[in-house]
């Protein structure tokens, strides 16, 4: 059973602490008054509290190109727009002639499920290990791996073909990443309390980082490469971890009660950072390279996944527990658009198509792939798959390496 899934979404929602509770009461009732559906905006975000004389990302002006990143790590295409390198369709030469497809990890059928998207029909079902979570592309574009997270397995997948090739023995693989460099996997070891980093290519293990915080689960990395952002969904905390030492530099409590976070995007800019909390009903806005107090934009009842749009202007936003998914406009923060599900759902993790047209998430608690048309937001298709789909990934995508999870390419 995933984790966040022990969780229901009947339980009573927690109280914010002080202030914070106020502040999100008025920010909510100023989205419900935008009605926060079709094209209505909401000011949110304006009215969210700011230190006086504090700066806010989308008003700081654009300065020189940043300071040499991570050794090893490619440098940006655009120091001003992270994903310059996920135009649609735009495909490495590594992946541009492998299939394309839509893998769905079943947590509680311990299978994955293969889509083909041009018919929106399960072509395959493939066995794996026990409760895979995530299906991660590997920093060279080259494999897929399944995070079996209760197996304590790897399974790898050629996307080239297809198949199911070697497993490789990782304990507590909840989720996976990749250093910007190329060189570590950083495995999420959520029960075990471990940012475990392993040699990219043969997953052993180089390094571990036991960790206070309860249930790490998913990342983002700097524009430069230097230190990635974590959050711990079961005690409701942040990370800052230094990429190069593998060492956490920053830990920091969510203002609200029973907090539990999700995703992880930083924005195309890469000045602010965005974190899905599905108790809190909204996303994080957080400042990572001073790593102060976030605050919290409401979007829908349990905020789960964060996906950047093929033109770097909007983030789909998913809300689990209300089958709808919010649009933040990135350049203006705010958000603009709320499509809701025609018979509900619960829209949990996925990726966006090469070409940008559709957004593809897992249906967590109903066995369910959507198929959502990025242009207007309506329901392309659903398919049937097995249970508990959770961190889906659509593949080949756009990009020039993988940072890791269902597909963060730069």
């Amino acid at each position: 059973m995933n984790q966040s899934s022990s969780y229901p979404s009947s339980l009573r929602r927690p109280r914010l602490r002080g202030v914070h509770r106020a502040v999100l009461f008025a920010a909510a009732c100023a989205l419900l008054a935008s009605g926060c559906g079709g094209d209505s905006g909401t000011e949110a975000a304006d009215r969210a509290p700011h230190k006086e004389g504090q700066q806010q990302p989308q008003q700081q002006q654009r300065g020189a190109a940043p300071a040499a990143g991570l050794p090893g790590m490619p440098p940006l295409l655009d120091p001003h727009d992270l994903y310059a390198a996920d135009r649609p369709n735009k495909l490495s030469s590594v992946v541009k002639d492998f299939p394309s497809r839509v893998y769905v990890p079943n947590t509680e059928s311990d299978t994955v499920s293969v889509i083909d998207p041009k018919t929106y029909k399960v072509i395959e079902t493939i066995p794996v290990g026990a409760q895979p979570q995530h299906v991660v592309p590997s920093w060279d574009l080259k494999t897929l791996w399944v995070n079996n997270d209760r197996g304590h397995t790897l399974t790898a997948i050629d996307p080239a073909t297809g198949k199911k090739g070697r497993t490789v023995d990782v304990h507590d693989p909840y989720n996976l990443y990749f250093t910007p460099d190329g060189k570590y996997a950083v495995v999420m070891a959520s029960m075990d309390r471990e940012l475990v980093f392993r040699d990219a290519h043969t997953m052993k293990r180089k390094k571990t980082e036991p960790v206070s915080c309860k249930g790490v689960n998913h990342a983002d990395f700097s524009p430069d490469g230097k230190y990635f952002i974590v959050s711990c969904e079961f005690s409701g905390e942040l990370l800052k971890v230094d990429t190069a030492k593998m060492k956490v530099i920053g830990q920091q409590k969510l203002p609200f009660e029973g907090a539990m976070p999700q995703d992880v995007k930083i924005s195309s800019d890469g000045r602010t950072w965005y974190i899905a909390d599905m108790m809190a009903d909204g996303v994080w806005v957080l400042d990572g390279d001073r790593f102060t107090e976030p605050w919290l934009m409401p979007t829908g009842k349990g905020a789960h996944g964060l996906y950047v749009s093929r033109d770097s202007k909007s983030m789909y936003i998913s809300n689990r527990g209300e089958g709808s998914i919010s649009v933040l406009d990135l350049p203006s923060r705010k958000l603009v658009k709320k499509w809701e599900l025609p018979e509900g759902g619960s829209p949990d993790m996925g990726g966006v198509s090469a070409d940008g047209n559709v957004l593809w998430l897992s249906g967590r608690y109903d066995s369910e792939v959507y198929a959502i048309d990025t242009h207007d937001g309506h329901q392309i298709a659903k398919i049937r798959v097995g249970a508990g789909p959770h961190g889906l990934a659509v593949y080949p995508q756009p990009g020039r390496y993988s940072l890791g999870h269902t597909g963060i390419f730069r």
